[in-house]
């Protein structure tokens, strides 16, 4: 069974020694395997990695925009968060609209030409300043469509009404905590070719027992280098701030994977992780004076005693 850090490491670790080489979808390449689990008790400290740093102000504002059912990037910029730009920048670059610079496969090209990345990135800073400033030129281009939030809040149904996926969940864990229905799913077939990315993590569920509320997780698809940590403390802060609001204690977070994979060019990184120590979890403590997770805002949570090793970075697969 695969616990903690260590069972993240562990499974890192064979995923590198065991894992099928694969094309994808990005044309980068990735060793994967399919079918795991890792499990995390939530009593035991946030399983916010610690072989190194993972951002919680971006976790936390990435989550915050879900649980609001927003799609556009404008939000997250406006917190310093750029995790999701490179879908909307290509959004821009594709269109008739752009007017700069060729940057057809500027993800792979920044990673190969130092002239090209400086070219990059002065557009890349010229698209977020628009998109801050500028109404609509936010809301043609920062627009992700109907991704993770739009699935969340308003699920679109087939006689034109809309289902607050979250809302229901949390109404269902307070008033019947014995069900087995206490699920969200981000997977909806017909919206997918309106996203700007398919979800990766697809589908999660509660579980109340003894007093303790519990998540699983399905991730159909799994980058475990760069996305996985961000998802571990993702629905570990959902499941934190949902239990406060039923008046529950936190139990497990349960992670199951579909396709788990490291990308090709993320496999020296990893190297570098596994050869780190493991250091104590940090503890999250929230603002109890709120009692919904719809009113949280970044002010709202405080992380105490994250010591972690140096952040490792690697390339994004868009």
């Amino acid at each position: 069974m695969l616990i903690g850090e260590r069972g993240y490491l562990d499974l890192c670790k064979y995923i590198l020694e065991n894992g099928i080489k694969k094309a994808d979808r990005t044309n980068t390449g990735t060793y994967s395997v399919f079918g795991q689990q890792m499990r995390f008790d939530l009593s035991e400290g946030f399983p916010l990695l610690t072989t190194k740093k993972v951002p919680f102000r971006l976790v936390a504002s990435e989550l915050l925009w879900f649980i609001k059912g927003d799609t556009n990037i404008r939000y997250l910029l406006q917190h310093n968060n750029n995790i999701w730009n490179e879908w909307a920048f290509k959004k821009w670059v594709e269109s008739d609209a752009y007017d700069g610079p060729d940057m057809t496969n500027f993800s792979k090209r920044s990673q190969q030409d130092a002239a090209f990345r400086e070219t990059y990135q002065k557009q890349m800073n010229r698209f977020k300043e628009r998109i801050l400033h500028d109404q609509s030129f936010a809301e043609k281009y920062g627009d992700l469509g109907d991704v993770y939030g739009k699935q969340w809040r308003a699920w679109k149904t087939s006689r034109d009404e809309t289902i607050d996926q979250l809302k229901e969940t949390i109404d269902s864990i307070r008033n019947n905590p014995d069900s087995r229905r206490h699920i969200v799913t981000a997977w909806n077939p017909e919206d997918i070719p309106n996203m700007a990315l398919a979800p990766c993590h697809t589908l999660f569920q509660f579980y109340v027992a003894e007093g303790k509320l519990s998540c699983q997780l399905y991730q159909r698809s799994a980058d475990m280098f760069l996305g996985v940590p961000f998802n571990i403390a993702s629905y570990a802060l959902l499941t934190h701030l949902i239990a406060h609001e039923c008046g529950l204690q936190v139990g497990e977070f349960v992670h199951s994977l579909g396709d788990a994979h490291i990308y090709t060019n993320h496999a020296e990184q990893v190297k570098t992780q596994l050869g780190r120590d493991i250091r104590p979890f940090p503890s999250l403590e929230i603002n109890k004076d709120k009692d919904s997770v719809f009113v949280f805002d970044m002010s709202d949570f405080e992380l105490k005693g994250y010591h972690p090793h140096p952040a490792i970075k690697a390339p994004i697969a868009v």
